[in-house]
């Protein structure tokens, strides 16, 4: 009989995405022994309803320059088509995952900052009994118990700290953003002119 897929979901604005996520993302997939790892970009995040991202093609696209010839790793834009300019809801992606993959265990990624704020997710208990959390914490950041009913792990990982809203700055400068992103994407945000 052959063993459960373990699917990871990592979730997220990535406005831009950067070197940050494509650790955490090697990490995971390393760490918890991922089948697939699934990128799945927010229409709009439900806790950053007062910023506005980058428009939803550009954003995919520099998702799919960062993890170009990963063959474990795929983009999915299912948040961008069902929510449109709307928040999106995890729980709603989750569900698709659980049904699409009958039996995989399903592991969803997060920043050390959003474990305290699980129980105010949509549907938090539903939430919990789906997945399991996978977080990664930035430089000096402590792991914390996860709050009931939630459970998870914290990845090893390197963690980098890398923030979406700096690198904004930085293009809004006209500062370097090459060490922070892939060079594709770094060429990409250039050319779109992105962020300026």
């Amino acid at each position: 009989m052959a063993a459960a897929q373990r699917i990871g979901l990592f979730g997220g604005s990535f406005d831009p995405v950067h070197l940050g996520h494509v650790m955490v993302a090697r990490a995971a997939i390393e760490e918890l022994q991922l089948t697939r790892l699934f990128l799945i970009p927010a229409a709009r995040s439900p806790f950053k309803t007062d910023e506005t991202p980058a428009a939803a093609p550009h954003r995919l696209r520099l998702l799919r320059l960062a993890f170009a010839g990963w063959n474990d790793c795929e983009v999915d834009a299912q948040e961008m088509a069902r929510d449109g300019a709307s928040a999106s809801y995890s729980i709603n992606t989750v569900r698709d995952y659980a049904a699409r993959f009958t039996g995989a265990s399903l592991h969803y990624l997060i920043g050390a900052d959003h474990v305290p704020t699980l129980p105010q997710w949509r549907e938090a208990a539903a939430l919990a009994a789906l997945v399991t959390f996978a977080v990664m914490s930035r430089p000096g950041e402590t792991p914390v118990d996860f709050p009931a009913p939630f459970h998870g792990t914290w990845l090893r990982g390197q963690p980098m700290a890398v923030a979406a809203s700096d690198i904004r700055r930085r293009a809004r400068a006209g500062l370097s953003i090459d060490h922070l992103v892939p060079a594709a994407v770094a060429g990409a945000i250039r050319e779109l002119k992105l962020y300026t």
